[in-house]
């Protein structure tokens, strides 16, 4: 109601007549004609939404991505050991690991877009409580049509008034969609500032961008703040995830007073994820080296690439050769000869990374 207050004064400044006084343009009557604060919010909601995520969510994701991208080939020919349960699995290579973080960031993009359809239905039109009432027939399908007209996205009017106005699943669709995203980027920030862990002390797979000094005491320390600070906007999209669920349950009868809350949650979310992934592309993807020799050198110490040797020697004889190996500090490849279960040409014939990275 205060919008329709403003928008009949300056109305009425414009036409020349007394601030306040409701003449010649009157809030309720002229200004509200048609209308419901109860369709034209979540009308609002919808369209605020949908330009956050068609104008700049939607391109930011697309920026991270296209990095992803380019780090996997980049990256497409340098072996590495895998890790599952954070111990050493059997080998990949580092941009099929990376193109494992682009498919994430490629399938959140599907989600939201997904989720877009239902965006674009619009309120307006159903007034107080989803009738109509005080509307003429064909109102609310012209008013999404000059909206869709104005804004150059595809919205409609809703197909049921009493659903726009009652519940705001859209929304925490929506949401749902972000949430996912959020999930994403904080497994792929962990994991590549705990590839980036080091220098000499950690695991040193990755290198990452200096973009300032790490610490105020120990000189020379560079820390992965990008990553840390797309696990915060993460965790923060996380809890806007628990409030959206909650307004959007809360919806009464014919009304979900909880608005404001569901719509400031939405956006932050989707302005947070949108920074934090141009700032993670520009500041961090971009600029990550792979440290070839380091990864190497995990490579062969690896136990985990006795796993080429199961369907040759069995499953219990490779899993000796690997416990004794890691009992005597020694080779796979020591151990499997000193056993007597391998001759040296069978293991360097069998045990070859270069032929672990995908079915035969």
């Amino acid at each position: 109601m205060n919008v329709n207050e403003v928008i009949s004064n300056r109305a009425i400044e414009m036409l020349g007549g007394e601030l306040g006084s409701k003449k010649p343009v009157h809030p309720n009557d002229h200004v509200n004609m048609s209308q419901s604060s109860n369709d034209t919010y979540p009308t609002a909601m919808h369209i605020a939404v949908a330009r956050e995520l068609s104008s700049r969510l939607l391109p930011s994701l697309q920026q991270l991505l296209n990095s992803l991208h380019r780090k996997s080939k980049e990256f497409e020919n340098i072996i590495k050991i895998g890790r599952t349960h954070t111990q050493d699995a059997v080998p990949l290579t580092l941009g099929q690991e990376f193109g494992g973080y682009a498919q994430q960031v490629e399938n959140g993009i599907a989600r939201v877009k997904d989720t877009l359809p239902r965006l674009y239905m619009l309120a307006a039109g159903g007034t107080a409580v989803g009738t109509g009432l005080n509307t003429r027939i064909g109102f609310a399908e012209k008013i999404a049509a000059k909206i869709a007209e104005l804004t150059g996205l595809p919205f409609v009017t809703a197909p049921n008034k009493f659903e726009a106005l009652a519940a705001h699943d859209a929304m925490v669709e929506v949401h749902g969609a972000l949430n996912t995203i959020a999930a994403s980027l904080m497994k792929i920030a962990n994991d590549i500032r705990f590839l980036g862990s080091g220098p000499r002390c950690g695991l040193g797979e990755l290198s990452l961008p200096e973009n300032e000094p790490g610490s105020s005491i120990m000189p020379g320390k560079v820390n992965p703040t990008q990553c840390e600070a797309v696990t915060m906007v993460a965790a923060q999209v996380f809890g806007n995830q628990v409030a959206v669920t909650v307004g959007g349950s809360n919806g009464h009868f014919e009304l979900n007073v909880f608005k404001p809350m569901i719509v400031r949650n939405v956006l932050q979310s989707t302005r947070l994820i949108a920074d934090a992934s141009i700032s993670f592309t520009v500041n961090c993807v971009d600029g990550i080296k792979a440290n070839k020799e380091n990864i190497t050198k995990i490579l062969r110490e690896s136990l985990m690439l006795v796993t080429a040797l199961n369907p040759h020697i069995g499953y219990d004889n490779a899993a000796k050769i690997a416990k004794t190996a890691h009992k005597n500090g020694t080779t796979l490849k020591e151990e499997a000869i000193k056993l007597g279960i391998l001759t040296p040409e069978q293991f360097d014939e069998w045990v070859r990374p270069e032929k672990m990275l995908a079915p035969k």
